[in-house]
């Protein structure tokens, strides 16, 4: 009998969580019908907003990949790899070198300070005997 009863308290308490959940499917139906149309909505701000966020995209595709991006006159575009996350050029043995530095911290490291290197240098490309003297520590 004891079985019984706490089936049929469980019973009772679902079937008044389902009326809850119906009552407030219900309240959100309501609010929803009650919403003004979406055509309505301003499209002067919805215009301000979609340039908003298609200038921050352009603003952080610029930060996170400088070497694809549109560069001013005047600047020349080296071909070739670029050291990872940096705008300094090397060849592909160098390229190559890196990738096959097994530990990711120490990778960047390396990378950070042959860029450093190769900045106060005035390198261009970064090529591998440049890079085995800038690289240690």
């Amino acid at each position: 009998m004891n079985e019984q009863t706490n089936a049929h308290e469980r019973l009772t308490d679902v079937e008044q969580r389902l009326a809850r959940l119906e009552s407030l499917l219900v309240s959100i139906n309501e609010k929803l019908e009650q919403r003004s149309d979406v055509s309505e909505v301003d499209t002067e701000n919805t215009e301000e907003f979609k340039q908003w966020v298609t200038n921050y995209v352009s603003m952080r595709l610029q930060q996170l990949v400088p070497e694809t991006c549109d560069h001013p006159d005047g600047v020349p575009l080296q071909d070739g790899p670029y050291l990872d996350n940096t705008t300094v050029a090397c060849t592909e043995e160098v390229e190559h070198r890196v990738k096959r530095i097994p530990i990711p911290f120490v990778r960047e490291m390396v990378v950070q300070r042959v860029a450093e290197n190769a900045r106060e240098a005035g390198v261009e490309r970064v090529d591998i005997e440049f890079f085995e003297k800038a690289a240690t520590f």
